[in-house]
């Protein structure tokens, strides 16, 4: 997975990729039928002063589409808006996963129990 980084400031950026390198992983997991080189994660901090909080936007780029996730957090809280855009693409990796699989074209129900097969409550 290549990663990119724009608009981080310096004293912000070693949080910001401690927090990356974590979710990356569990990204990587998901996405391990792509190939590597194929996904491409795009990562953008914004700060604005008139409300006090951050904005973290997430920019992933699959063969199969583009899926983006904003994470809004406190001021100083660069670690929750990070958190927050990670869940939120990792959500979407799962629904966009299932839609490619069709899983709403396959119903998967229980068996239903035959009278003989369900225990007795003597």
């Amino acid at each position: 997975m290549k990663i990119t980084y724009s608009h981080i400031e310096p004293e912000l950026r070693e949080t910001i990729e401690r927090e990356t390198e974590h979710y990356v992983a569990k990204l990587n997991r998901l996405l391990k039928r792509y190939p590597a080189d194929s996904v491409l994660l795009h990562e953008s901090l914004e700060k604005n002063p008139h409300q006090h909080e951050f904005s973290f936007s997430l920019n992933l780029t699959l063969p199969t589409g583009t899926l983006h996730a904003t994470g809004v957090g406190a001021d100083k809280d660069v670690r929750a808006c990070a958190k927050a855009a990670f869940a939120e693409i990792e959500r979407q990796v799962k629904k966009h996963q299932e839609k490619l699989r069709k899983d709403y074209l396959w119903k998967r129900k229980r068996p239903i129990a035959t009278p003989s097969e369900v225990p007795s409550a003597d």
